[in-house]
């Protein structure tokens, strides 16, 4: 191996297992398309395929990068957003199984319960992480601070169907807890603070996944029953993606990074909701939604793979981190 592709591996992004999550939530959103005959279930097996191939290839990336150069590790594990997207490994392992569950009940067992364990531990470590530390900043919080508590919204997912419906409940209860609590903290943060980094500004997106996948992981819990409760996380959720689509110029406007793979979960998530609303519904409007949505999100991740690949080609997919602001008692500690 060449210096220079040493130095690639070194700055292997642990952000492009949002990739992953794009990935698989086009698949989910295949899947419900093929269950109501508008497209041929080839569509999601392909899908599948690529999704499952591109997890592997990710996952082995990195791993070589935690064995060779466990220093930059420990730099993605010290920055604001970097941490943030290691749960996004366990996300794509939960996210993988539902699709997986298709296919093979075992097999999606096996990897939602790995998933779902490792989850709640890196929950954990990085929940402690923000309450002990010398080094966070209120300008240093962005959507992305969604992915490793609120994330547990997602387990309940698989929990009725690899599980126990009480499973379930308890990470719907983190997830729901922890998302009005970062909800409140990142809106303080864009309103009273100094914008983000333009390369950030697409996580606003995530945004829309919280009450979306909560929306879904709520009719499973609750046995198919749609309620209020559940209305209020679909519309909450519908309102996201209508106030983000509206600023739609803006983000045309912010040069491609990986950052951009944050446009793509949000907008499956909310296309998986639309179905669901029809289904309960039977209304042409939500059939519309999931449908443009869901054609929406295909054109997305078939333009943020070839910008992707480029990058890859042009050697640009493998950077050090942008730096950021730091506390003065880090910046002294550093002294």
């Amino acid at each position: 191996m060449s210096s220079e592709q040493k130095s690639r591996l070194a700055y292997f992004p642990i952000n492009l297992f949002g990739a992953v999550m794009g990935f698989s939530g086009l698949t989910l959103g295949l899947l419900e398309a093929s269950k109501l005959n508008w497209l041929s279930s080839n569509a999601f097996v392909i899908s599948a395929l690529v999704t499952s191939a591109l997890f592997i290839l990710i996952s082995f990336l990195y791993l070589i990068k935690i064995l060779r150069f466990p220093e930059e590790v420990k730099h993605d594990l010290d920055h604001p957003v970097a941490i943030n997207f290691f749960p996004a490994f366990s996300i794509s392992l939960l996210l993988i199984s539902l699709i997986i569950g298709e296919i093979s009940h075992t097999v999606a067992s096996i990897m939602w319960h790995v998933g779902s364990v490792l989850h709640l531990v890196l929950t954990l470590i990085i929940l402690s992480n923000w309450m002990h530390h010398e080094k966070w900043m209120i300008t240093h919080v962005s959507p992305a601070w969604f992915i490793p508590v609120v994330g547990n919204i997602l387990i309940p997912l698989g929990a009725v169907r690899f599980s126990s419906p009480e499973i379930g409940w308890f990470f719907f209860s983190i997830g729901l807890l922890f998302w009005l609590v970062l909800f409140t903290i990142v809106l303080y943060r864009l309103f009273f603070h100094p914008p983000m980094l333009k390369l950030l500004e697409p996580t606003l997106f995530i945004l829309i996944a919280p009450p979306a996948v909560g929306f879904l992981a709520y009719l499973i819990l609750n046995d198919g029953q749609m309620d209020n409760f559940a209305r209020i996380l679909f519309y909450s959720a519908l309102f996201m993606t209508l106030l983000l689509l509206t600023q739609l110029p803006r983000f045309i406007k912010i040069p491609f990074a990986l950052s951009w793979w944050a446009y793509s979960f949000p907008l499956a998530a909310i296309a998986l909701a639309s179905f669901k609303m029809f289904e309960h519904s039977g209304l042409t409007f939500f059939a519309v939604c999931a449908g443009a949505l869901l054609a929406a999100l295909l054109l997305l991740v078939v333009l943020l793979s070839f910008k992707t690949a480029v990058a890859v080609r042009n050697g640009k997919l493998c950077q050090p981190h942008p730096k950021m602001a730091q506390p003065p008692t880090a910046a002294l500690s550093e002294k």
